[in-house]
């Protein structure tokens, strides 16, 4: 429960707006309110309550601002505000509405800042809070970082619960009686003789009373929607039945279709081209130059790439070195380097001094470049005309982009309006915004008209900015059949700077702690405790990949953790839990042992068990992974996951986010890889970019607790402990200690 009276008035403020026919209501957590930008436009008989309700004669209207790319954000975030709001969310219209600065993401900046997320110390807890100020003067609207129900949670059920409020306080003043006399129900204000006012007839009254804010959130034991196991993903029916909407799948009136072809050095520019044959291609319009490359203009998709491809390129030098093994050598070498050095997040004990003593144990990790490879290569609408611009597209970054349209086409950001949809995928690609750039170039050449750009599937492989690939240098000791010290070095390119720079056109200046994160600030009590950060050139742009930093940081932590725990002669799952000092995390190890039967019967021969550990956004996860040696090579055959994310909002919804991420980590760890030779990808599309096969695929069992204090995402922290269990179960299996992903490059699967 939340009690909204105890907090300041100057520092929450609630602002109303009489509007035609109803009212609008705006909560924001910050000193100055935002205005409503639902109150923008209105229609006769419109009413906008908070930022996240619009109510009209035909329904309600909910607004869900976090951009739905497969996780269910659209469903929690409607089932947020409908708990409060006493509606069911099926029975509303849901929408991402317009980008806007009320939208902002205060808690997505949280984990940039330098405690462990198991500090919940008060200095950590307020610059954590702290960080929603930066993040709303950015006006950093972002899905992102497992962050739509953490930054939800609290703002989406008040906004619920504030229009409930007002709405039975009109009715009240209308009807002769108390507020609590009365209650609410489907979309409805119950009189105490049990007569119904629909919500819509009170709108009106409600926009001329100030906001009631001496409101409790709902006890979680009173919730009808939150929680239940019966609860299902309002888009549930659309993806089972092949009716979701994609950006792909849009249709609008009088648009004309285009593809784009870049040179295949990301970065590089186009020295000419000779457009001749396409020019005379079927159904082609208009041959536009764009930055790095040309788009073409056409009838139909397939006839914009056909003849795309038939376009002669002289294209200019490569911004990075040739190959994969160029990019490791300058990962390798930048490893120790001072003038390398970014960051030291974890330094404990003294590292220096207990590796001069004993029998030291070393290794070195590597991980390889990730493609995002979402089913739905990138595409835009956009329609510019002298007075407005017009933005179809599944994105994550909806406010960059309207920001970014305004400065490319001199209109104002009020004239600039982009329609967010629902993402076949993205794992991070779209929070990129390349491709709806070359859509303006495109559109701009010919204004009035909408042009829908698709990235061929190549172009899509291409042109990613993809999970950079890194290098992990590690040594430690272990005494008294104990692990005693633990030293990591990694190295690789900067994500956060290049990705602001792109977007803003200014870097971010400063240390940047994605190349560390997973690995530094996991729950261990090691007595020599040292993790350092070295950043490498850049070299392929790079961005963020499902669990960002710890996707590969996970894998060199707990492998050589995996490694010291052996050579002390210890048990995997018993020495983690003896080193871990949060007890949250703790219980999570030994939920994930009790769920494996660790310390039941052996496998039996040619068998073998690895567990592992990883903390990320906030959010313990461990695994174990069975595997069977045969003679045609590694069996994966069960996969167990213990979580805690705090309260689970959908049971259902969480227990597919949890063993989704996991077989995508499970997948990713296998076989894929993302590589470069002639300063270009050798994967152009699926069938070089391997995923998990059905025929691979484990069973998987999820458990989920509820011992943590904060309620966290979950779409992510999942993906980085797979890696490190399957690895450390091929070694428990073979022997064998692999140390570079994908596992695939050192043995075969079956």
């Amino acid at each position: 429960m939340g009690k909204v009276k105890t907090i300041a008035r100057r520092s929450f403020l609630i602002g109303s707006a009489a509007i035609v026919g109803g009212v609008a209501f705006g909560t924001y957590l910050a000193k100055r309110a935002i205005p409503n930008p639902l109150l923008q436009g209105l229609a006769e008989g419109e009413a906008a309550i908070t930022p996240y309700v619009k109510i009209d004669a035909t329904g309600i209207t909910l607004i869900t601002p976090r951009a739905d790319k497969g996780q269910g954000a659209y469903s929690i975030q409607a089932s947020l505000i409908a708990e409060e709001l006493d509606i069911d969310p099926a029975t509303a219209t849901i929408t991402p509405g317009l980008p806007d600065p009320a939208y902002f993401n205060g808690t997505v900046l949280a984990e940039s800042v330098p405690f462990p997320a198991y500090d919940q110390g008060k200095i950590a807890e307020t610059m954590r809070d702290f960080m929603s100020v930066p993040a709303k003067l950015l006006e950093v609207q972002i899905t992102g970082g497992s962050s739509t129900v953490p930054d939800g949670y609290v703002t989406l059920r008040m906004a619920g619960a504030v229009a409930r409020e007002t709405l039975k306080e009109a009715a009240a003043r209308q009807m002769g009686v108390s507020r609590d006399q009365l209650s609410t129900k489907d979309g409805h204000v119950i009189l105490p003789d049990g007569r119904k006012i629909p919500y819509s007839d009170l709108a009106p009254a409600a926009s001329k009373l100030d906001p009631i804010t001496d409101i409790d959130l709902r006890d979680p034991k009173e919730w009808r929607i939150l929680g239940k196991a019966d609860t299902k993903r309002l888009d549930m029916v659309a993806k089972c039945t092949g009716t979701e909407t994609y950006g792909l799948d849009l249709q609008v009136e009088g648009m004309v279709h285009a593809t784009v072809r870049s040179n295949p050095s990301v970065g590089g520019e186009m020295v000419g081209f000779d457009a001749t044959e396409a020019q005379s291609m079927r159904g082609v319009s208009k041959i536009v130059p764009v930055s790095g490359g040309v788009g073409v203009i056409a009838d139909n998709t397939w006839r914009a790439i056909q003849a795309v491809n038939a376009i002669e390129f002289e294209w200019g030098p490569a911004p990075f070195p040739e190959s994969s093994e160029q990019m490791f050598d300058i990962l390798e070498a930048a490893v120790g380097e001072d003038d390398k050095y970014d960051h030291r997040q974890r330094d404990e004990g003294n590292v220096d001094d207990a590796v001069t003593r004993g029998e030291i144990i070393e290794a070195s990790y590597r991980i390889p470049y990730l493609a995002h490879a979402p089913l739905e290569p990138m595409n835009a609408i956009v329609r510019v005309t002298d007075d407005a611009c017009e933005i179809w597209t599944g994105t994550q970054i909806p406010l960059f982009v309207r920001n970014k349209a305004a400065a490319l086409t001199g209109l104002k950001p009020e004239q600039v309006f982009v329609y967010g949809h629902p993402m076949g995928g993205s794992f991070g690609h779209r929070l990129e915004m390349t491709h709806v750039e070359q859509t303006f170039e495109l559109a701009m050449a010919v204004k009035g008209t909408p042009v829908k750009m698709t990235w061929s599937r190549e172009e899509d492989m291409a042109h990613e900015y993809p999970r950079p690939a890194a290098v992990a240098k590690a040594r430690g000791k272990v005494l008294d059949g104990k692990v005693d010290t633990f030293d990591m070095s990694v190295a690789q390119s900067a994500i956060v700077s290049g990705w602001f720079d792109r977007l803003m056109g200014r870097p971010v200046p400063g240390p940047d702690a994605t190349i560390t994160t997973g690995s530094w600030d996991q729950p261990f009590d090691i007595p020599n405790y040292r993790v350092t950060g070295y950043r490498a050139p850049d070299m392929v742009p790079v961005t963020s990949w499902r669990s960002v930093g710890a996707s590969g940081n996970g894998f060199f932590h707990d492998c050589f953790l995996d490694e010291l725990i052996h050579a002390a002669g210890a048990d995997p799952l018993a020495e983690r839990i003896r080193l871990c000092l949060h007890d949250t995390s703790r219980k999570v190890l030994e939920a994930v042992g009790e769920m494996s039967d660790w310390n039941g019967p052996s496998l039996g021969p040619n068998r073998g068990r690895g567990v592992s550990f990883c903390m990320s956004f906030g959010v313990p996860v461990a695994q174990v992974i069975e595997v069977t040696n045969t003679e045609d090579g590694i069996k994966v055959d069960k996969l167990y996951c213990a979580v805690d994310s705090g309260p689970v909002l959908d049971p259902t919804n969480f227990e597919a986010q949890v063993s989704g991420g996991a077989l995508f980590g499970l997948g990713h760890a296998m076989s894929s890889e993302l590589t470069y030779a002639d300063h270009a990808t050798e994967q152009t599309n699926f069938d070089g970019y391997e995923a998990l096969r059905l025929y691979q695929t484990p069973s998987v069992e999820v458990k989920a607790l509820s011992n943590a204090q904060k309620i966290r995402g979950i779409g992510e922290p999942a993906v980085p402990p797979a890696a490190p269990a399957l690895a450390n179960a091929i070694f428990a299996a073979t022997g064998q200690r692999i140390r570079e992903l994908p596992l695939s490059k050192h043995i075969d699967f079956v």
